[in-house]
C-alpha cells in the first residue's frame, strides 16, 4: 500500500471531514518525526492515515481497531503498520515496542488536542497556538474533554521526549500543512 491508496481507503470508509483532518494532522506529525529519526516517511504517513480508518464503522472499543485490522490485511497493508495501529489502543493488548508504534500513540491524541487549541484562537490557526497555552488547556478537563490527557503525557514519555518539546514539534509539523488541515486561519 502506498500513501495514495491509504488516502483512498480513508475516503472510502470515513465520511466525516473532521475525522479525515484528524488523520491528516496525525500524518503531519508522524511524517515530521520520520524525517527527524531517518525513518521511512511514507510508511509512517500510511500508518497515521489508516490508524482511525474504521472509527465510523467500529466506533466502540474494542471493535476499533481490532475489527479494522483484518480489513487492512486484506488490502495488503503490512504487518508492521497493522501492529502499530493495533498498539495505539491501550486495550488492544499489543504493546508498543517500535519507534513507529510509540510515535503513533504519542501523536494521535496530541494532534487532536492541538486542533482543538487552534479552533479557539481568534484566527482559528495553528500558527497562533503556543506550547504554554497548550499546557494550560491540558489542565482544563472541560476543554476538549474527549482527549485523553494521560495518553498525551505518556505518549511523549514513551518516546523519551520532554512534553513541551513534543508539543512544539507537533505544532510546527501541523503548521507546515495548516491549509490542508483547515487550520491556516
Amino acid at each position: 500500500m502506498n500513501r495514495e491508496k491509504a488516502w483512498q481507503t480513508v475516503c472510502e470508509f470515513v465520511q466525516s471531514d473532521g475525522l479525515r483532518k484528524h488523520m491528516l494532522a496525525v500524518e503531519a506529525c508522524m511524517a515530521a518525526y520520520a524525517r527527524k529519526y531517518g525513518e521511512d516517511e511514507e510508511k509512517w504517513a500510511i500508518t497515521a492515515l489508516l490508524h482511525d480508518f474504521d472509527w465510523e464503522i467500529h466506533p466502540q472499543a474494542p471493535d476499533h481497531p481490532m475489527k479494522g485490522e483484518p480489513m487492512l490485511a486484506e488490502r495488503g497493508v503490512s504487518e508492521e503498520i497493522r501492529r502499530a495501529i493495533l498498539s495505539h489502543a491501550n486495550y488492544s493488548g499489543v504493546p508498543r515496542e517500535s519507534l513507529l508504534e510509540k510515535s503513533l500513540f504519542a501523536c494521535d491524541e496530541l494532534a487532536g488536542f492541538l486542533t482543538a487549541c487552534a479552533y479557539v484562537k481568534p484566527g482559528r490557526s495553528i500558527a497562533e497556538v503556543e506550547v504554554k497555552s497548550v499546557r494550560k488547556k491540558l489542565k482544563d478537563k472541560a476543554f476538549a474533554r474527549a482527549v485523553n490527557r494521560d495518553d498525551v503525557i505518556n505518549g511523549a514519555a514513551e518516546m523519551g521526549l520532554d512534553l513541551d518539546e513534543h508539543i512544539a514539534f507537533c505544532i510546527e509539523a501541523m503548521k507546515d500543512r495548516a491549509a490542508s488541515l483547515g487550520l491556516a486561519g
